[in-house]
């Protein structure tokens, strides 16, 4: 049995919100677990449902290109968000984000590629910038959308320049309709993603295991109301298709007219058009997430400095 440590209350409360006296007894049940005590708490109704661990910390740009059926987002990491408002390095993410949209979303052939406006290629670009800015820098991630017809459009939350910023959201659009109204809708669906982040485009690409962890929770909560078993089932689809709604854009309420589902957005545009659209894929990049930063105690940095 893992020793159930300080640390492991502490990062069980952060992932809950629940008490300290809870953490201790849901880590004693489970062996130390995290994952495993999350669901204890939860079961007990002593938690809601996991947050994401860690805090977004990273620097740099989200860039964003679109052309028609095809679309990319790009994140390229810096030091300082100074870096961030830099004209050379927002010129080089653009630039980054211009390869791709030609040469795909492989880390390495983008890095191989001739850096446009320049006589390098990427990676020596980005070396000549770290030099020149004095910043360790790197192109962390691309993912590209496409249509064989329709539309890819795009979005950039608070943007500091035109396809830069810290969120950048695509979705694609498959339809033979009209494109200037697919682009329309697609874009505010890509604004519709910024807000609500999904993590599923609909509920038949639901991670197995993600849901079968939800089922099982849902199904104890709902047997500790001593009702039928029938009950039981019913109750449990009813949550698992309030879970759909929360996670699955083809099921959120469209944060625009907070009103209809993206289904049925896109089932109302289809008629407008007169031809189907159907949703075809989406991507959500927010600078940094997934990289935690270290955190310094500036308190003893001093006192180190100081010695003692």
């Amino acid at each position: 049995m893992a020793e159930i440590t300080a640390s492991l209350v502490k990062e069980l409360r952060e992932k809950t919100g629940a008490g300290m006296m809870d953490c201790k007894k849901a880590l004693g049940e489970t062996a130390g677990d995290v994952e495993a005590a999350i669901d204890w708490l939860r079961k007990k109704g002593l938690a809601a449902a996991a947050k994401k661990a860690g805090r977004v910390a990273a620097e740099g740009l989200v860039g964003i290109a679109a052309a028609g059926n095809k679309g990319v987002a790009v994140e390229v990491n810096a030091e300082t968000d100074f870096v961030a408002r830099n004209d050379q390095f927002q010129g080089f993410v653009a630039a980054v984000a211009a390869v791709a949209l030609d040469k795909g979303t492989d880390v390495e052939a983008i890095k191989a590629a001739a850096c446009p406006g320049t006589d390098k290629t990427v990676a020596e670009q980005l070396t000549h910038l770290i030099a020149t800015i004095g910043e360790n820098m790197s192109l962390r991630r691309a993912v590209r959308l496409e249509v064989s017809a329709g539309v890819v459009a795009s979005y950039v939350h608070t943007a500091i320049a035109p396809g830069l910023g810290k969120i950048g959201c695509l979705v694609a659009l498959e339809s033979t309709g009209n494109a200037e109204r697919l682009a329309e809708v697609g874009k505010q669906i890509a604004m519709h993603v910024a807000a609500a982040n999904p993590l599923f485009l609909d509920p038949s690409v639901v991670d197995t295991s993600a849901l079968d962890r939800e089922k099982g929770v849902l199904t104890e909560q709902a047997q500790a109301s001593g009702k039928p078993a029938a009950v039981i089932e019913k109750m449990v689809e009813g949550r698992i298709r309030k879970y759909y709604e929360e996670v699955c854009l083809s099921e959120q309420i469209f944060v625009i007219d907070q009103e209809n589902k993206i289904s049925k957005v896109l089932e109302n545009l289809g008629k407008e058009i007169g031809a189907p659209v159907k949703l075809a894929g989406f991507a959500r990049f927010a600078l940094g997430e997934g990289i935690e930063k270290e955190e310094k105690d500036f308190a003893a940095e001093v006192a180190a400095q100081l010695g003692g």
